[in-house]
């Protein structure tokens, strides 16, 4: 990079970082790090130093090496998307000095709305406006909705609700932003590809914040597309506490959480039996007693294997209502740890019963848990039909509203939302949801002597 003067500046540290930016990195190290690093910089490269974005940026916000066509920047509320946007076009059309000619010429600002595009992407406090330095800030021309650079370059603003106004205009780059919040995405989306046909080497850069539409999925499959990940909390110094702490405090550990704090592409499979926005509407606080408490047990098939989950799910009872408790399934555990696990569980909430499937376990299951705790109350029981099958009648509690969820279930919620009249649609097993299903069942379905999901006792 170039200071004001067009002068390099080599900014570098050998210290390893885990989503720091050379800045923190600098400004982690000893006093005497800090002061060799200073010294060691020209008055104008100084100068130059807040804008030299290569310097201040997390890794998230840097373009990955390589040929690729389309850079997209997933991450949560406040991840520092709309400055690795803004800090990417700047990169492309500023030269060595404000007069030289930049890589780009002709860049396509695409946001949800012509309002939202140029309130954001350029007048916003991470748009083009306020992180150009002096001698190079763009002028914004409002009646043609463009951004015009000391250099020549332009930037020119368009809607995403009237991708017809793509046509005719070519560019040599695109910045769209909040792709997944797009009403018509795949018009947009495709009429910026027929645009971006000059220079050398088009690109573009999609900041986003995670959705599953189907647009989205398909431009992060592309061989020719690129991803960077962050969650909100890798930008906390640049946001205010009372933002962190409120969100966290209302949204840690929920399935809204992961995708809008940790920046998780989060999916409902089509024909679910839960969907993200039902189990958002079921959350609730949880009273201090209950009727019955049960604990759902599904133990993985081998013991050790990445892939397997013991699913271990709490759930309490009283009256009429449910509420899913606690999730304290455990990966790769061998017997011993997952029955340590429920004993723990039991204990914790003084459970009444645990309720495991013994398909595959048989007689073992027992054992085990009566080898770490004696007393468990345990009973088994064997399904006779598919997973799907039998989770529709527990699905059913949830659309008569008489289940609640509280927080740090988002796992099991993924799981959820992927299970379908047709059977589990996601990656390994679900043993989380198998292990609600049993609980569920047993908790609230049995007795009400109603017909529960096709499961036998043994």
């Amino acid at each position: 990079m170039s200071d004001a003067s067009g002068m390099a500046v080599e900014v570098s540290t050998s210290m390893p970082h885990v989503r720091r930016s050379k800045a923190a990195s600098i400004a982690c190290a000893d006093a005497s790090v800090r002061s060799e690093f200073l010294d060691g910089l020209s008055e104008n490269a100084l100068g130059a130093l807040p804008w030299l974005f290569d310097f201040w940026a997390m890794p998230h916000q840097l373009p990955p090496d390589g040929k690729w066509r389309s850079w997209v920047v997933l991450g949560g509320r406040g991840a520092g998307k709309t400055r690795a946007g803004a800090e990417w076009v700047r990169a492309q059309v500023e030269g060595a000095r404000p007069l030289d000619p930049g890589k780009c010429r002709r860049v396509a600002l695409l946001g949800e709305t012509y309002d939202q595009a140029a309130r954001v992407m350029v007048h916003g406090e991470s748009g083009l406006l306020a992180c150009s330095p002096p001698d190079r800030r763009p002028v914004w021309k409002a009646t043609t909705r463009t951004l015009v650079w000391p250099n020549g370059a332009e930037a020119q603003v368009f809607s995403a609700s009237d991708p017809e106004a793509l046509r005719g205009p070519q560019f040599d780059a695109a910045w769209a932003d909040e792709l997944a919040k797009w009403k018509t995405p795949g018009a947009a989306w495709d009429m910026l590809q027929f645009a971006l046909r000059t220079g050398d080497d088009p690109r573009a850069v999609v900041t986003t914040t995670p959705r599953a539409e189907p647009e989205v999925k398909a431009l992060l499959a592309r061989n020719s597309t690129v991803v960077t990940h962050a969650p909100t909390e890798a930008n906390r110094a640049n946001l205010a506490v009372s933002f962190l702490e409120e969100v966290r405090e209302r949204y840690a550990g929920t399935r809204l959480g992961r995708q809008e704090l940790d920046g998780v592409m989060l999916e409902d499979v089509e024909g679910a039996l839960w969907t993200s926005a039902q189990l958002e509407a079921c959350r609730g606080e949880a009273p201090g007693r209950f009727d019955r408490v049960v604990i759902g047990l599904d133990p993985a098939v081998s013991a050790g294997a990445a892939s397997d989950e013991t699913g271990i799910v709490v759930v309490g009872v009283r009256g009429m209502e449910a509420w899913v408790l606690a999730d304290r399934s455990v990966g790769a555990a061998t017997p011993v740890q997952w029955a340590e696990a429920v004993a723990r569980a039991v204990d914790d909430f003084d459970a009444d019963r645990v309720v495991a499937e013994a398909n595959q376990g048989g007689d073992m299951i027992e054992a085990v848990l009566r080898q770490v705790a004696p007393t468990v109350p345990y009973r088994k029981v064997s399904a006779r039909h598919a997973k799907g099958a039998r989770a529709e009648p527990v699905a059913a509690l949830y659309e008569q509203g008489r289940v609640r969820h509280g927080r740090g279930l988002d796992l099991l919620e993924d799981q959820m939302c992927a299970m379908s009249v047709r059977g589990w649609r996601g990656r390994g097993s679900p043993d989380r949801v198998d292990a609600l299903v049993w609980a569920l069942w047993a908790a609230v379905i049995e007795p009400a002597g109603r017909a529960g999901p096709a499961i036998r006792q043994l």
